[in-house]
């Protein structure tokens, strides 16, 4: 018999410690052994029963959730979700949880907050499970702590979902590289990213991210690479040297104007339950870049950029998946893997030598 995911839920918020202790409990593989208002009851608490995933708030008496959370993770490193309502009011904190090891967020409202997390029930459930399944050996042992989008009418899901078609060129003298990754993905970003060359071939990446994430994400990285990492703004042309994550909230496509590429930041219906996502990029990609592309997906939950990547693949695109063993989640390069979409597996480590050697031979 398989045993059960054991979960301790750290609020202080008594509402929301009942409601999700309450969510968890309806699934028969899933035991909340602990509640705890602040971390330092928590960590009492955790000298009697380690869980498996801890939920956790950030905002909390005593000791802040971040400070508990980095402590947790030089300790003994347990999944951890953050459940918390900063992401309006507080990006960085709760970015900075990313960056210290969270495998996934869920942000709560500051009004509504028993309906929220009632019909929330099935998307928590589904993150804890997630989480236990995280591989927390994939994450970097140290972890370090722009203008607004133009806005455009939704598109619908079928203009963003439209099959590639032969409209792309041969080869120009432009080349880019497309990436996709889900939970886990801020890390191996900056894996990756910090490790190219100024001269690397033109980015365009998906990071599943809240609104207000990916400018602070994007400039962070933008401090540690050789490379130009920025969010994208609407008509941006992807070039060398330069990074372009597509902001939390909205989608990007790529398009062509003449041989040279830029991007549409525009609004649309969620994705795969995702926005951005790395299917509307990957297949935008596919349209009208084709064979001038790489194609890279990489750590996440779920199969967004599955098809994406299939299509790239199909349109002459080299492709990458990352590997098991390197993956936080594997989720997203299983997906494309199972659909014959990628060209090579390989593990995060490689992948930057890849895009160096892929940016060598176009030149």
């Amino acid at each position: 018999m398989t045993s059960k995911i054991k979960v301790m839920i750290v609020d202080d918020s008594a509402l929301v410690r009942q409601v999700v202790s309450k969510a968890l409990s309806r699934d028969a593989g899933i035991e909340v052994i602990a509640t705890a208002s602040d971390p330092v009851f928590a960590i009492d608490k955790l000298r009697a029963a380690w869980p498996d995933v801890i939920v956790l708030d950030i905002e909390m008496p005593r000791m802040d959730g971040i400070s508990f959370l980095r402590k947790v993770m030089s300790e003994r490193p347990t999944p951890v979700i953050i459940c918390s309502s900063l992401a309006e009011t507080g990006a960085q904190a709760t970015f900075d949880a990313m960056a210290a090891g969270a495998v996934t967020i869920i942000t709560k409202p500051k009004a509504g907050l028993k309906g929220f997390l009632e019909d929330s029930a099935n998307d928590i459930v589904q993150a804890v499970r997630t989480a236990a399944r995280a591989n927390l050996r994939a994450l970097p042992r140290a972890q370090a702590a722009a203008s607004a989008p133009q806005h455009r009418p939704k598109i619908s899901v079928d203009a963003m979902l439209a099959p590639g078609t032969p409209g792309a060129m041969a080869r120009t003298t432009d080349q880019l590289i497309a990436i996709g990754t889900s939970t886990g993905g801020t890390q191996a970003l900056e894996t990756v990213l910090t490790r190219l060359p100024a001269t690397c071939l033109g980015i365009v990446i998906v990071q599943h991210m809240p609104e207000k994430f990916t400018a602070m994400f994007a400039e962070r990285l933008n401090s540690l690479c050789e490379i130009e990492v920025r969010e994208a703004r609407d008509g941006d042309r992807v070039v060398p040297g330069r990074a372009l994550i597509a902001p939390g909230g909205r989608h990007m496509l790529l398009k062509r104007s003449g041989a040279q590429y830029i991007v549409e930041v525009t609004d649309g219906p969620l994705i795969n339950r995702h926005k951005p996502s790395v299917d509307v990029l990957f297949r935008s990609v596919a349209k009208f870049a084709g064979s001038n592309a790489l194609g890279i997906i990489m750590t996440g939950m779920g199969d967004d950029g599955a098809r994406g990547l299939k299509e790239l693949h199909d349109a002459g695109a080299r492709t990458i998946a990352q590997d098991e063993a390197s993956c936080v989640v594997f989720g997203m390069p299983r997906e494309a893997i199972k659909l014959g979409a990628a060209d090579e597996i390989m593990p995060l480590s490689r992948i930057p030598e890849a895009m160096i050697s892929y940016t060598r031979a176009s030149m």
